[in-house]
């Protein structure tokens, strides 16, 4: 009876063990659209609001419609070109990065962001007011001190002038490099500007409180150097001649799109 007995407990366990494994890889297949959907609508949610559009206690629907507004372009980062065969909402930055064939790995000397390799193309996002072009937005990402942190920079149409900064994805300190998400710190960047007289990005984070009078200088982040030495970084290294570069400036001297 007891050999009868330890069978049985072990086919039921055994079973038990095989519906609850079947059950949690159904429920993780059939919610995974769901959760690329969510995804999808949050970063969208991000971008709209760092660029001044919708406030953060906004919904999808009220989402959807302001990003009616946005109009995506993707670009060749080598060239500045735009590329026309592939449409932006199919194309995904992240896995570009992760396949030899479609990503570029950049020089040391260059990887500013410390991301070490990068996709060979990038997205724009142009807001529009009809016809017209108010701002764009840049997706940036690099490393802070802990975690890679994934962004938007918003530019006037001068591509030089910074009208917001946001990022939406990090794992940094919460309280120290994790204020890169306070509003306050946000709020400083606005009017300053991404370029010296020689066309190379100036802008930075400094230690400290910034002066008044500085057209680059960022108020820094108290106990977060290496966080805001990853922020300049980021985005000197997105702004710069190895990224959005070739672009900024055949936009700016195409005279817009």
């Amino acid at each position: 009876m007891s050999n009868d007995s330890t069978a049985k407990t072990l086919i039921v366990a055994t079973i038990l063990c095989v519906v609850c494994s079947v059950v949690v890889s159904w429920s993780a297949v059939s919610l995974r659209p769901l959760q690329e959907e969510n995804k999808a609508l949050d970063i969208k949610k991000n971008l709209l609001m760092t660029a001044g559009i919708v406030e953060s206690t906004a919904q999808k629907k009220e989402i959807e419609e302001a990003y009616k507004q946005i109009e995506a372009k993707l670009v060749d980062l080598k060239t500045g070109e735009y590329v026309t065969d592939i449409k932006p909402s199919e194309y995904d930055a992240n896995k570009a990065a992760k396949d030899p064939k479609r990503n570029y790995k950049i020089p040391s000397d260059e990887d500013l962001g410390n991301i070490k390799v990068r996709a060979k193309y990038g997205k724009v996002y142009f807001v529009k007011d009809g016809e017209e072009t108010k701002s764009v937005v840049f997706p940036i990402h690099g490393k802070g001190l802990w975690s890679t942190m994934y962004g938007f920079l918003v530019l006037e149409t001068d591509l030089n002038t910074v009208k917001g900064i946001g990022f939406y994805a990090h794992g940094e300190t919460p309280g120290l490099g994790g204020e890169i998400d306070n509003p306050q710190w946000r709020a400083v960047w606005p009017g300053k500007k991404i370029f010296g007289e020689n066309g190379n990005p100036q802008i930075q984070v400094i230690k400290g409180e910034a002066r008044d009078a500085s057209k680059f200088d960022i108020d820094g982040l108290s106990g977060a150097t290496l966080t805001a030495n990853g922020v300049t970084g980021t985005v000197r290294y997105w702004m710069g001649d190895d990224a959005y570069g070739p672009f900024i400036d055949k936009y700016t001297q195409g005279g817009g799109e």
